[in-house]
């Protein structure tokens, strides 16, 4: 390291941006605690994802509304890909993930969503003709390693006759769908701006959310929930969702994708802290084995990726 490097390691900035990025993991990773709470309340995957799109929806639709003007304003195209990422990215992919969850612990839900930059890489492998070299072999190997682990442990806990690898299926066809989302998003990304893109798809999922409900819950109006689901899903939405966002992209500007994304490498460890302490699930050695695993496979596979893979997809 030379000592300009050291001097920009050094600098305030460029440690606040790495504080951001961990806390904005963190903070991420609470999502999936406050779920396994709300869950406590008899409702299901429906009403946590409409309540959690009602919390963030004025939010991001402030975000739309505030860069409506800034070149380029988007085309028919434009806008038609905006839907179907929205539908993809933030509805469909999270349904399934919501739903996953009400099966599988929180450490083991958090680790199959930290594969998706594997997804990427298998998609690229499978449509693009990328060419992987042996070291991102192993990268795969290591985390689908720590992945059986989890799973196993989980199975273990949960008896062979559970929905453990329902649910577990469910997430791993969510994450993958979230890769096909960051793939497909790229060309937008590039011409509309990360923050753009991403207010604009959340409000097309939230909108889905908002106009799927009362033809799924007509006999179940949201004003009847209680006051702690409120609370609970308010925070899901704005200290777990939007805020995670926002600081994500703050420390990408300030650090970069790679070292932001390495500083998000906490996400699981935390996931299983939170979980331990608000939820009761024990920490086991199997569960921080299959962690440790799987957070080597994705940091390896994030070192060794082309930068230019790396920047499309951050």
């Amino acid at each position: 390291m030379n000592p300009s490097d050291i001097a920009s390691v050094a600098a305030p900035g460029y440690r606040a941006g790495v504080a951001l990025a961990a806390l904005g993991a963190v903070l991420l990773s609470g999502k999936v605690v406050l779920v396994k709470l709300l869950y406590r309340y008899s409702i299901d995957a429906i009403d946590v994802l409409t309540l959690r799109m009602l919390a963030v929806l004025p939010l991001f639709g402030a975000v739309a509304l505030w860069t409506r003007n800034q070149p380029p304003r988007p085309s028919l195209a434009d806008w038609m890909g905006i839907a179907g990422l929205g539908f993809l990215g933030y509805y469909v992919a999270s349904m399934l993930d919501l739903i996953g969850l009400q099966y599988v612990s929180a450490g083991l839900e958090r680790m199959i969503l930290f594969l998706t930059p594997s997804f990427v890489l298998l998609i690229g492998i499978v449509f693009q003709g990328r060419r992987v070299c042996a070291a991102q072999w192993l990268a795969l190997a290591l985390a689908y390693g720590g992945i059986v682990l989890a799973f196993v442990h989980d199975l273990h806990f949960a008896g062979a006759g559970s929905k453990v690898v329902f649910g577990a299926s469910l997430i791993a066809l969510s994450a993958a769908l979230y890769a096909v989302y960051l793939v497909l998003s790229e060309g937008l990304m590039r011409r509309l701006g990360a923050l753009r893109l991403v207010a604009l798809a959340m409000c097309v999922s939230s909108a889905l959310c908002l106009l799927q409900y009362p033809l799924l819950r007509p006999l179940h109006p949201l004003a009847e929930l209680p006051a702690a689901v409120w609370w609970l899903s308010l925070a899901n939405g704005l200290l777990c969702t939007a805020l995670p966002v926002c600081m994500t992209m703050i420390a990408v500007r300030q650090v970069g994708a790679g070292i932001a994304a390495q500083a998000g490498m906490i996400g699981p460890a935390s996931t299983l802290a939170l979980a331990a302490v608000a939820l009761g699930e024990a920490i086991t050695a199997v569960q921080v084995l299959g962690m440790a695993l799987v957070t080597c496979g994705v940091l390896m596979l994030g070192s060794v990726r082309r930068p230019a893979s790396a920047e499309a997809h951050s």
